[in-house]
């Protein structure tokens, strides 16, 4: 199991699940999947299955990303898989969670284990419905504002233009105990930010949480 990459805190990544129905133009996931098919047909069409072997090799140590190859909590994933792959986990010590459809967390908040992280990627707090099919950013904001747990995560990667005061008003009283902040790394031209309206953004979050910085540059359109 290779350590993730999205994360400096992340150690091992672990996917019993593979596969996606939000369809995010930038997703390096899908693309990396479609290197599988003379192993998995499902994983080069990323559609949402379950590795049912998977569940018996599970990582034990450190911060495990559950599932980077996907989304495990989008529609295109039964409840019966989740129930599946959140038993498992009672095995790690602290899995991380990341998903883009925040408001299924609480279907399942009696099963995660206590150690758990849980995550939502809200890039942007504007509107740009070319980009993915995954819930509205809004949407994922007040699902996490309303998901009753200690450690939640916000990751704003790949970032995307957005209203600073407005952005800042919706991630603060979710409470993160950590965001990420990070460029799209693969060139898909997405409406990005100024670099200096970016680290303004960081200089506000920072006033009441922690801050990741991921890959931090000028936007393609500065340079």
């Amino acid at each position: 199991m290779r350590k993730s990459r999205m994360y400096s805190f992340v150690g091992p990544r672990w996917n019993p699940i593979v596969g996606c129905t939000h369809q995010c133009v930038y997703c390096w996931a899908r693309c990396q999947a479609k290197r599988q098919k003379r192993r998995c047909e499902l994983c080069y069409e990323f559609v949402p299955h379950l590795h049912e072997d998977r569940l018996k090799k599970v990582p034990r140590a450190g911060t495990v990303f559950v599932v980077d190859m996907g989304d495990l909590f989008c529609d295109g994933v039964t409840d019966e898989w989740i129930h599946q792959v959140l038993g498992a986990t009672r095995r790690i010590p602290e899995p991380f969670f990341e998903t883009k459809n925040p408001r299924r967390y609480s279907d399942f908040v009696d099963e995660f284990p206590e150690g758990s992280v849980l995550s939502a990627t809200i890039e942007t707090d504007q509107s740009y419905p070319n980009v993915s099919r995954a819930p509205p950013v809004l949407d994922r904001a007040l699902g996490m504002l309303e998901l009753r747990w200690p450690k939640k995560h916000i990751s704003i990667e790949p970032i995307m233009d957005f209203n600073l005061q407005v952005f800042v008003e919706w991630l603060k009283p979710i409470k993160p105990v950590l965001v990420s902040v990070g460029y799209d790394n693969y060139n898909h031209k997405l409406p990005e930010p100024a670099l200096s309206k970016t680290l303004a953004l960081i200089a506000e979050l920072e006033k009441f949480t922690s801050v990741e910085r991921k890959t931090l540059r000028k936007a393609w359109w500065e340079h």
